[in-house]
């Protein structure tokens, strides 16, 4: 897809009207019919399991058929699509949506409307996570002066206030002493138009959350300023549910977890055809899904509700309330792990305590649905030069945070007879002060190295 129709295809979700009539409250109707309203985010692509992946499946509707044939009930699915986790809640609030997809921050602001507007509700599973909050990335031109935050004091700054993304702004302007409110100039932007704001020149960098920094990486319309991961504190996605829709039929919201379940399972055995499937039902790229969701992609994919995560959702609560979008929330109420226990059954202890796959270089082999796998970035850059044609994408880790980046948009440092990525050029500047004799390269001396 050219890069003009991809864009106007990714802020058409920004104007997507409602659906008229969509009441979510899965009532039985006098036909005998149940409603379930599902509200998405098809491009926030670490939610797949719980939306784009899941709908293409269709496993919650085989559960649910399944069932409506022990109930002698019909189960209806309405999949609701939306660019942002806020229109969904609002939605919940309303009573117009049962089950929503959305980041941690919008999660907590979830719970914090849902109590304020009394339709309370429970975070019940999540989707993709990363440990040390890779998901998020701070992104400028590629031809941008900037190399470090520290550049970026005077400069507007676009996010979209409330986000994941906007938090890890914050919080990397406050480690880099720079004040968040008063020495940038911060756009609130939705992603499509905060991509374009940067493309313009009316934006000096953008903060965003998945597939947003690897998408306009990948098109050569930015480079990587800093990587979320540097902050060290796990960022992830997750499901809520109406506390009242959970109520009346927590069957049909096990259901949904299980399916969702079953969406993770298949994610996980068949990365490349998922990776294909979302971009075809998104207009993504593959290979931009492939980056953050692919076998060693920066999300990894567990519906378990982790203790890491959960204490990391406790540190975002302040950082919302010096916003003022949010006041007290608590989590530990906010979080209901019975659904998904109870889906998962005997397996849930051990998903529980699973650790996430190894990060790995890896190549995507062009004209076919099958990836290959390097021990070490510099093995995997010495079959790029022995076979330049063969790759339809490349993934490298970075060697300090261990995000999965693409191998032509890293920054390289040669130290001795290894090649290592990095993300950005501070965290590879960083590298070479602390190894003499290491040195800044470009890819295509990298290349000719490895070979």
């Amino acid at each position: 897809m050219k890069n003009k129709a991809l864009a106007a295809a990714l802020a058409a979700a920004l104007t997507i009207p409602l659906a008229a009539g969509c009441g979510g409250d899965a009532s039985a109707g006098d036909s005998g019919t149940v409603t379930v309203t599902i509200g998405y985010q098809s491009k926030t692509i670490n939610t797949v399991t719980a939306g784009t992946l899941l709908r293409s499946l269709g496993y919650f509707e085989q559960e649910l058929r399944k069932r409506g044939e022990r109930d002698g009930v019909t189960y209806r699915v309405k999949w609701q699509d939306y660019a942002t986790g806020a229109p969904i809640t609002a939605q919940m609030t309303a009573g117009k949506i049962d089950i929503g997809s959305m980041g941690d921050f919008p999660l907590l602001i979830n719970a914090a409307r849902g109590k304020q507007l009394n339709r309370p509700t429970k975070l019940v599973s999540v989707t993709g996570y990363n440990l040390r909050g890779g998901l998020n990335t701070i992104v400028t031109a590629p031809d941008s002066e900037l190399d470090s935050l520290a550049g970026l004091r005077g400069k507007k700054v676009s996010t979209s206030v409330g986000s994941a993304a906007d938090g890890t702004l914050v919080r990397a302007l406050q480690q880099a002493d720079i004040d968040p409110e008063k020495d940038i100039r911060k756009l609130n932007q939705q992603p499509a138009v905060g991509a374009s704001a940067l493309q313009a020149g009316s934006a000096d960098a953008l903060s965003q959350f998945v597939a947003w920094p690897g998408l306009l990486a990948f098109q050569g319309r930015a480079k990587a300023l800093y990587d979320g991961a540097e902050l060290n504190l796990p960022t992830f996605h997750g499901v809520t549910a109406r506390e009242d829709f959970a109520d009346k039929r927590p069957a049909v919201l096990e259901d949904f977890l299980r399916a969702q379940g079953r969406a993770t399972e298949y994610l996980r055995k068949n990365p490349v055809a998922a990776a294909e499937s979302v971009g075809k039902a998104t207009g993504l790229p593959p290979e931009v899904v492939y980056l953050y969701n692919g076998a060693h992609g920066i999300a990894t994919f567990d519906p378990t509700l982790k203790p890491s995560l959960v204490a990391a959702l406790k540190k975002d609560v302040p950082v919302l309330r010096s916003a003022k979008l949010v006041g007290e929330v608590d989590v530990d109420a906010f979080i209901d792990d019975r659904y998904v226990k109870r889906a998962y059954g005997a397996r849930y202890a051990k998903a529980l305590t699973a650790a996430p796959p190894p990060a790995a270089s890896e190549v995507w082999v062009k004209g076919k649905s099958v990836t290959r796998s390097f021990a070490t970035p510099t093995e995997l850059l010495a079959h790029l030069a022995a076979h330049r044609d063969e790759a339809r994408a490349a993934y490298v880790p970075d060697a300090t945070t261990g995000t999965l980046w693409f191998a032509d948009r890293a920054v390289w440092v040669a130290d001795g007879k290894e090649l290592r990525p990095f993300v950005t050029g501070a965290t590879a500047a960083a590298y070479v002060s602390a190894h003499p004799g290491s040195r800044t390269v470009s890819y295509a001396d990298a290349l000719a190295r490895a070979s």
